[in-house]
């Protein structure tokens, strides 16, 4: 009972403080109705386009903060396939140098060797050469050698030397200039 004399007591407290204000109720109740209209009207044609928007830009945002991702690590692999690249590049120019190093130093063993060769033949060839003129020389001086004994001796002795003469005494002079 003490909560209802208080409820009453409150409510009569509350209608002295409206009539002082001079509230009315059907101005009140109109004025509710056209603030839910214009807030409706508000949401509907006003804030739900501008969420849109709002929403709309947030979702660029996102999309570009994703696409800036992804290019970030295509970039990233890009730069490791480059180096890759490189390093095979790299790789294969020092096996190309080596490669070429080591062929110039095997045409180049090979031309000495050629050359070691012909040299030696050259050297076989003139040696050859030499002992067959040697060879030419010594049967010419023999031959000079036995006519000028032949030609003393037939001017020593005073007498004309037969074939047999002359040839025996070739001989013993090829012999002797031999040893």
């Amino acid at each position: 009972m003490i909560a209802m004399f208080f409820a009453v007591s409150a409510l009569d407290s509350a209608k002295e403080t409206l009539e002082t204000f001079g509230w009315n109720p059907w101005l009140f109740l109109s004025q509710v109705i056209s603030f839910m209209i214009v807030a409706l009207l508000l949401r509907k044609y006003a804030y739900k386009p501008i969420l849109g928007v709002l929403e709309e830009r947030r979702q660029q945002i996102s999309e570009a903060q994703s696409n800036a991702e992804k290019i970030k690590q295509q970039l990233a692999e890009a730069e490791q396939r480059y180096q890759e690249i490189l390093s095979k590049a790299n790789v294969q120019a020092q096996k190309m140098i080596d490669d070429a190093r080591e062929s110039a130093a095997h045409v180049a063993e090979r031309k000495q060797q050629e050359a070691i060769v012909a040299a030696e033949q050259i050297v076989t060839k003139a040696r050859e050469a030499s002992a067959i003129e040697h060879e030419k020389t010594m049967a010419e001086l023999k031959r000079e050698l036995g006519r000028l004994v032949v030609n003393t001796t037939a001017k020593v002795t005073g007498k004309v030397l037969t074939a047999e003469d002359q040839r025996r005494l070739q001989d013993e002079a090829s012999r002797q200039m031999a040893s």
